[in-house]
């Protein structure tokens, strides 16, 4: 008797071993991962609070995404031959990468300023515009279209190079450059953490949406086996 309950016992041993193989293990898992990816690729109904949080993430993106890749250029430019190489570059919504970023989103990134370097990017500013860079406007123009603002703030010491304070941030010889390319600048004296105007722009509808979705959309973290 003892003889037949050992081999019962074996056989029930085999059994629990094949029904948790690794590779069983690893298939359960990888079932998992994709009902959850199927699952993110459900048509979602997106509520218009979500379109107005989706708004305000890309706005952020963009914009931040633009203002370190200024910087970055900036200080390269400036490094290989100052002002005269540097100020031909102080315009991030053109470079390839924003470009790329404000395709996807379908937005249109505008810099202005109540004191612009370029008076194409003049416009009237209130208080309430130049807040803090914690603060942001977004809202919904209409049923296809988001608008996103916040402020331009000049919070590197880099930004000075070109518009700080001349004879003290900026020599006269690299201002008299900038004013041989921008005969009406007004984008001078500004100091360090200052307000120096805003980025504005609208976003359509798909690509805010597509935005929203991607940043809510759920990756599952693929797990090691035992």
């Amino acid at each position: 008797m003892m003889r037949h309950f050992l081999r019962a016992a074996g056989a029930a041993l085999l059994l629990l071993a094949a029904a948790c193989r690794p590779d069983q293990i690893e298939h359960l898992r990888e079932s998992k991962r994709i009902g959850a990816e199927a699952e993110n690729w459900v048509v979602k109904r997106i509520m218009p609070e979500d379109l107005l949080r989706a708004t305000r993430w890309a706005g952020d993106s963009l914009t931040r995404h633009a203002d370190r890749e200024l910087l970055r250029v900036l200080r390269e430019k400036l490094a290989e031959g100052g002002v005269a190489t540097a100020l031909p570059y102080c315009r991030p919504e053109t470079f390839p990468g924003v470009d790329s970023v404000a395709k996807t989103l379908q937005a249109s990134p505008r810099r202005l300023s109540s004191k612009p370097r370029n008076p194409a990017a003049l416009t009237a500013l209130t208080a309430s515009d130049l807040q803090p860079d914690t603060a942001r406007q977004v809202a919904r123009s209409n049923a296809e279209t988001f608008f996103y603002q916040r402020p331009i703030i000049a919070n590197d010491a880099l930004c000075l190079r070109c518009h700080g304070t001349v004879g003290q941030d900026l020599s006269a010889a690299d201002y008299a450059l900038i004013r041989k390319q921008f005969p009406q600048d007004r984008a001078t004296g500004y100091a360090l953490g200052e307000p120096m105007g805003v980025w504005r722009f609208t976003l359509q509808r798909p690509g805010v949406a597509e935005f929203w979705t991607m940043k809510t959309r759920k990756i599952p973290k693929r797990r090691k086996l035992f």
